[in-house]
């Protein structure tokens, strides 16, 4: 998604129609940012993305007929999918951990403040992720230690397809590292970072920096 030209394109996902108006209001307020779209539930959004081509969905978890965590496996199993912003009222929930997993690049509390709002779209739609390791490390340990030992055991049979400089760049990503601070710590150009993101994501067939994150994790690297 780096290098989206502005304005930002961006679809609201939540069936409460005075949420998606407050937000359409606080986006429409940004010329960075243009809502070209709206779904009340999870079933519209593939007919929504289609017909809107958004840069960003902001996608709400809870919603009837299909939920949001569904909607962002389906989404982002596409080709070239939009980015998915998550929307939650809570700061630790399994569902948002399970949507992160799933291919979503971050979260945002539903009474973020607007200006916040704006700058973690942008933020997404340059490439970033919206997810800091002290909030990963929030939501793992609000899931408890169910499963935690075959998540491990898992994430890391996938790290070892990874070169030791891939493996290092991973853990970075995981600590909340940009691409210009893991060139700075590991003595590499930014470009150098970017094609071993690239073959970091190819090789563990994920989608983007979060789920990196979310694997070195369980993996124990962080």
């Amino acid at each position: 998604m780096a290098g989206v030209t502005r304005p930002v394109r961006v679809l609201i996902v939540d069936d409460d129609p005075l949420t998606r108006a407050g937000l359409a209001m606080i986006l429409g307020s940004s010329s960075d940012l243009a809502v070209v779209g709206e779904a009340a539930d999870g079933v519209e959004v593939a007919a929504a993305v289609r017909a809107h081509a958004p840069h960003v969905v902001l996608m709400d978890i809870r919603m009837p007929r299909l939920d949001g965590l569904a909607a962002t496996e389906l989404l982002r199993a596409q080709d070239n999918p939009p980015e998915v912003l998550v929307l939650t009222t809570f700061h630790a929930d399994e569902q948002v951990l399970r949507a992160l997993r799933a291919g979503a690049c971050g979260f945002l509390l539903k009474d973020t403040p607007p200006a916040e709002i704006v700058r973690a779209i942008l933020r997404v739609a340059a490439g970033d992720p919206m997810l800091s390791p002290s909030v990963t490390r929030q939501l793992i340990a609000h899931i408890g230690e169910t499963g935690a030992t075959e998540r491990r055991r898992r994430a890391l049979s996938l790290l070892d397809r990874l070169s030791d400089r891939e493996r290092e760049v991973a853990v970075a990503v995981a600590r909340g590292r940009s691409n210009m601070e893991i060139g700075e710590e590991l003595f590499m150009s930014v470009a150098t970072v970017k094609a071993h993101m690239t073959r970091i994501l190819t090789k563990l067939d994920l989608n983007n920096r979060t789920q990196v994150a979310l694997l070195a994790h369980d993996a124990g690297l962080t």
